[in-house]
């Protein structure tokens, strides 16, 4: 099986799909293949079952998708600080691949995106943390070899790429947010890379 990088993100309205597909250009920018994946909605009350396939848009990851990736961005947008409950869903079926070891040594990055420059971005990338710790993963984040970090009056963080898409969630992506995801997604593959050799 060809080597690649697992881009997994929930996202509601659009802008952490937007990211997930900047960080695979970032990504596809080394050689490393990709996959982009997603996860359903979740509702408090069940009518029916979501499809296993989704009617358009980005495929439901599997367990095995995530078994068998060399390196992981995982994205979410901002719910109060945290991540959103249909990613941490998610990352609770995961049991079976902590029990094996699945995800030990590969590398791995988070991203969100929020309404608002204080929506609580730093503290959401910090608790999609645990789980990959726990899970025995390599963790990245962006270094200031970029200028974008340092100059960006948007998003942007040491502990991954951010978005601030505004309190209607109009706000298209700024060009150093762009650009923060691609060397994210750059970052990460070149590690995977290398872990690989």
């Amino acid at each position: 099986m060809q080597p690649y990088i697992l881009v997994l993100y929930y996202s509601k309205y659009g802008s952490t799909k937007e990211m997930a597909h900047l960080i695979a250009n970032g990504v596809e920018s080394t050689g490393m293949a990709v996959k982009i994946r997603t996860v359903p909605n979740l509702s408090t009350v069940v009518k029916e079952a979501e499809p296993s396939i989704p009617n358009d848009g980005d495929i439901y990851c599997t367990l095995d998708d995530l078994a068998n990736c060399s390196g992981l961005a995982l994205g979410s947008p901002t719910r109060f600080g945290n991540m959103a409950s249909e990613l941490k869903y998610f990352l609770d079926q995961t049991t079976s691949l902590w029990l094996n070891g699945a995800l030990h040594n590969k590398p791995a990055s988070v991203f969100t995106s929020s309404g608002s420059m204080h929506g609580g971005q730093e503290s959401t990338l910090l608790t999609m943390l645990p789980p990959l710790f726990h899970h025995g993963m390599i963790i990245l984040g962006l270094t200031n070899a970029k200028p974008a970090l340092s100059n960006t009056k948007t998003g942007g963080t040491p502990y991954g790429a951010t978005h601030v898409s505004g309190p209607r969630h109009d706000q298209s992506l700024s060009q150093d947010e762009k650009g923060l995801c691609e060397e994210q997604g750059r970052r990460l593959a070149e590690t995977a890379l290398k872990l690989l050799k």
